[in-house]
């Protein structure tokens, strides 16, 4: 049986979920200058001036 074919679309749905997951977790517990406004990690938007 072919790889793809051995994947469900409830185990996509909770990678997706827990990529979700661990996003915001990072965008909560990280500084600014990392996962924030202007971060080199994750940008959430536009950088005060």
């Amino acid at each position: 049986m072919s790889l793809i074919s051995q994947i469900s679309f409830d185990e996509i749905a909770a990678s997706l979920l827990a990529c979700l997951v661990v996003r915001e977790v990072m965008i909560l517990t990280l500084p600014d200058r990392i996962a924030g406004p202007g971060g080199w990690l994750i940008n959430t938007g536009e950088e005060e001036a």
